[in-house]
């Protein structure tokens, strides 16, 4: 422990083997706690809170009742500061105990009423039962039209007597109902209430911690611990401006973090910070075991199983609205906040501006994490073979010290939002290219020249051939100077009895093998204004004429 210089001890995580050996028990202490600090991590968080005590002197344990059920125990750690030497001891975690309500005696009366009431209830309903019964018997056993001597009754009579056991039915049926009705809404009560009685398992989880002080002083807590039910997920905001004749293109490029939870605790008022460290891997590379070669075994038969359809719903931003013209005297642009970074040699935590809330159901929150002004290098760039668009791409290198993670990115040019892209990861001082949409004013046609399939062989054919050449015309439609990278593929054998070699009429192409993808040709120039620029293309396959080959994609 150390004194600092206000006077206050502070101390850390001590494990105080005399509080368990001690004879005498210490006193329970109820306190609560409040969550000052979240650090979210992309597969987790870690959280902060802060427990204010009075301590009189001596050994006590605090017990704190509202920490999450979802916390990792073996995370918890404590630390704090006191006006007087404080020992922080044992740190226990359970769920507490069910306890009944406190107002068992009373519940228990209520419903025990409830029950009479009911059973009154099925009083009245069995004696108007009784008494319909009685009326349908009288009806069907009474002698219909005779007197006490066997004379015919008048008809006025029989009237009467159909009128008497009709009204008895009647009456006997609306008592019934009646009294079935109020018996369901006792039933509901009674429920109710025996919901109320039940003993409910608890949704938070206790904490104790042994404290011991040599004299009464107030003392402030931070307990710390781990969740999983947290995240936090890299997206990017690119906004490109293409420039024009007398000004050079510049890309803002802003950083975002989309934080969720659902650790069952509300965040109010915290302190929020989103860290690149990666927790759930864990703290070492994985184990290898050993690689077998052997006869292949026979396939077992498998039930199908029927995939599913992700159908995740991306939320889409609409892009700012222009804003109005009005006096720069009075208006001046809202600039949104953002966080500090702070850059370690293995991990970034950008540390949002003021207090942040976020409660365990609110969904996703977007915070602004960074922004970046970039001076990118624009090109189109089409890969014709598939699609004749040209799509204009920005290219940087990334020069910040916290590395780019892999994101969706939403894309603007000019202004306008032109879609979704996919960040990649970049580390510092590492190529990015970002796609802005097609660019209208660059037309690319792909035609075929040549398409040949025939024998090769002085006197006889020991071989067949295939041969094939294309041509790619580029049109620059702007009043500028614009970079252009054409794609193609010339094919590759992967065995030495097929024979692949591109012809002498092709343009040399600028790079072989694009970004280790084999075959894979780029040719780069600078178009002119209302330039028009050919791409020759050709290629030959040869290969044995006893067999057949197939050009498929690479797996």
């Amino acid at each position: 422990m150390r004194l600092i210089a206000n006077g206050f001890w502070t101390t850390s995580l001590v494990v105080l083997m005399a509080l368990a050996a001690g004879g005498a028990r210490a006193a329970e202490l109820p306190a609560s706690s409040a969550v000052d600090a979240v650090t979210v991590y992309p597969d987790g968080a870690s959280i902060t809170r802060v427990v204010t005590l009075d301590l009189p002197a001596g050994e006590h344990s605090a017990v704190l009742k509202d920490f999450p059920l979802t916390l990792d125990p073996s995370s918890l750690r404590v630390e704090g500061e006191a006006g007087t030497k404080l020992t922080i001891g044992a740190i226990d975690a359970k769920p507490p105990r069910a306890a009944p309500p406190v107002n068992l005696p009373e519940l228990d009366q209520r419903i025990e009423a409830l029950k009479d009431e009911r059973a009154n209830l099925q009083g009245v309903i069995d004696a108007a039962t009784a008494r319909r019964k009685f009326a349908e018997r009288f009806a069907d056993s009474s002698p219909a039209g005779i007197g006490d001597k066997g004379e015919a009754r008048p008809i006025a009579e029989w009237r009467a007597a159909f009128a008497a056991v009709g009204e008895e039915i009647a009456s006997a049926d609306a008592a019934i109902r009646d009294a079935q009705r109020k018996q369901r809404e006792l039933d509901r009560e009674i429920a109710r209430l025996e919901q109320d009685r039940a003993q409910k398992p608890p949704n938070r989880l206790e904490v104790r911690i042994e404290l011991a002080a040599a004299a009464a002083t107030k003392a402030t807590l931070r307990v710390t611990y781990a969740v999983r039910n947290a995240r936090w997920s890299p997206l990017y905001d690119a906004r490109l401006d293409t420039g024009a004749k007398d000004r050079k293109p510049t890309l803002e490029l802003v950083r975002r973090a989309e934080i969720t939870q659902a650790t069952g605790e509300d965040w109010s008022n915290v302190a929020l910070s989103v860290s690149t460290v990666r927790t759930a891997r864990g703290g070492s590379a994985p184990e290898l075991n050993s690689l077998l070669v052997q006869y292949p075994q026979p396939p077992r038969p498998q039930a199908s199983v029927s995939g599913a359809m992700d159908n995740n719903r991306q939320l889409l931003r609409a892009a700012p609205a222009p804003a109005s013209k009005m006096a720069e005297s009075v208006v001046e642009r809202a600039e949104e906040q953002q966080a500090t970074a702070d850059v370690s040699g293995f991990q970034v935590v950008f540390r949002i501006p003021g207090r942040v809330s976020l409660s365990a159901s609110e969904g996703a929150k977007s915070l602004r994490v960074s922004t970046a002004a970039i001076a990118p290098e624009l090109a189109v760039r089409a890969v014709p073979v598939k699609d004749p668009t040209a799509f204009l791409e920005a290219s940087f290198k990334q020069n910040e010290d916290a590395p780019l993670l892999p994101g969706r990115v939403s894309i603007y040019r000019d202004g306008v939002f032109v879609g979704r892209g996919q960040m990649a990861a970049a580390s510092k001082d590492e190529a990015v290219r970002l796609g802005f949409g097609a660019d209208d004013k660059v037309k690319i046609e792909r035609t075929v020249l040549k398409r040949n399939e025939g024998s090769a062989g002085l006197l006889v054919t020991t071989s067949k051939t295939d041969e094939r050449a294309f041509k790619t015309i580029v049109r620059n439609g702007h009043d500028f100077p614009i970079r252009v990278a054409i794609e193609d593929q010339l094919p590759v054998s992967e065995t030495e009895e097929i024979q692949v070699e591109m012809l002498s009429s092709t343009t040399p192409p600028t790079t072989s093998n694009l970004r280790d993808r084999r075959g894979v040709l780029e040719w780069t120039f600078e178009a002119k204004p209302g330039e028009v620029r050919d791409v020759n293309f050709a290629w030959r396959i040869r290969w044995p004429k006893d067999k057949g080959v197939v050009v498929v994609p690479a797996g």
